[in-house]
């Protein structure tokens, strides 16, 4: 059964969209104002922006993403609070391939692979529902499979 924060969050990202935008352009704000000691949590859960170029714009596009790590790499999931679509963020993603993180005052370049089902698939789910247990909530709150990445250190 969905939680209570995973159904409201669904119903103002579907009904609301712009009072989230909003508050995450805010909070985009004031993590870069401050180098990433504020503003890097999210429900009393680290986050991180993203910054990924976009698929028709070729402009930057930030977004602030739940924090959930495996070893050294970054994990995602285009959840879209459980909407039917897959956020413009992960499409823009999956078109370029690559990004940059901020992850506190630290910046570098990701590589980015969607992964399918599979073993490693599922151990990446568990980790990010145990990081966000809303995603779980999403999922069930949808009828599309919610999209898994992994966000790789590009090797300089």
């Amino acid at each position: 059964m969905p939680s209570l924060s995973g159904r409201l969050i669904n119903f103002f990202s579907r009904r609301l969209p712009g009072l989230g935008k909003m508050g995450a352009q805010r909070q985009l704000e004031q993590f870069r104002a401050s180098r990433g000691s504020k503003g890097n949590k999210l429900m009393g859960r680290p986050v991180f922006v993203l910054d990924v170029v976009g698929r028709t714009s070729g402009e930057p596009r930030p977004v602030m993403l739940m924090l959930v790590r495996r070893g050294d790499d970054l994990l995602v999931c285009g959840s879209n609070g459980g909407n039917p679509q897959a956020p413009n963020w992960y499409k823009n993603l999956s078109s370029a391939g690559e990004a940059h993180v901020e992850v506190g005052a630290d910046r570098w370049a990701v590589d980015f692979r969607e992964l399918e089902e599979g073993d490693e698939r599922e151990e990446c789910w568990k980790l990010l529902t145990a990081g966000y247990p809303d995603f779980a909530s999403y999922q069930e709150l949808t009828s599309r499979r919610l999209p898994v990445g992994v966000l790789t250190r590009r090797a300089d």
